[in-house]
């Protein structure tokens, strides 16, 4: 069973947020989700998809993808469904993070949508939904975040 993308729920992204995020995780420097080597399938406003290839460095010992990996995607899938509702850089934090686990993960690719519900002047509050290729759950997450002005 094929899992329903939410990506037609949302708006296109204005072309310069879009252009700003599409290279989130391309980085020069190795930033935290460019080493575990999330990458972006899709950005919409408000919006974001993106996949974590498998990797054997990724598992534990029990053969299954870490939970902290899993976590780490539903964390970071986030950020540019964030990123692409500010018109100049921002910084946000997460602030809260609880991740349901629902299902293992062996030898797959994820693929994560994730999603803002609410954004207020400070504060984001945002969804997020880990699957693998046949459709089948394996996380849900829900953040929040803190918004700023940059340093």
């Amino acid at each position: 069973m094929a899992a329903v993308s939410r990506a037609a729920d949302f708006a296109p992204a204005p072309p310069g947020r879009l252009a700003r995020w599409s290279n989130y995780a391309e980085w020069a420097e190795p930033y935290f989700p460019m080493l575990v080597g999330v990458g972006i399938e899709e950005i919409r406003d408000g919006y974001c998809r993106m996949r974590l290839p498998w990797r054997f460095e990724l598992t534990q010992p029990a053969g299954v993808v870490h939970g902290g990996a899993i976590a780490t995607l539903v964390d970071s899938v986030v950020v540019p469904a964030i990123g692409v509702g500010y018109d100049d850089d921002v910084n946000f934090a997460t602030i809260d993070l609880h991740v349901q686990f629902q299902g293992a993960v062996v030898e797959q690719d994820m693929v994560a949508e994730g999603w803002v519900t609410r954004r207020g002047r400070s504060i984001v509050f945002c969804e997020a939904e880990v699957m693998i290729p046949d459709g089948s759950a394996v996380a849900r997450g829900f953040m929040t975040y803190r918004v700023s002005p940059p340093r």
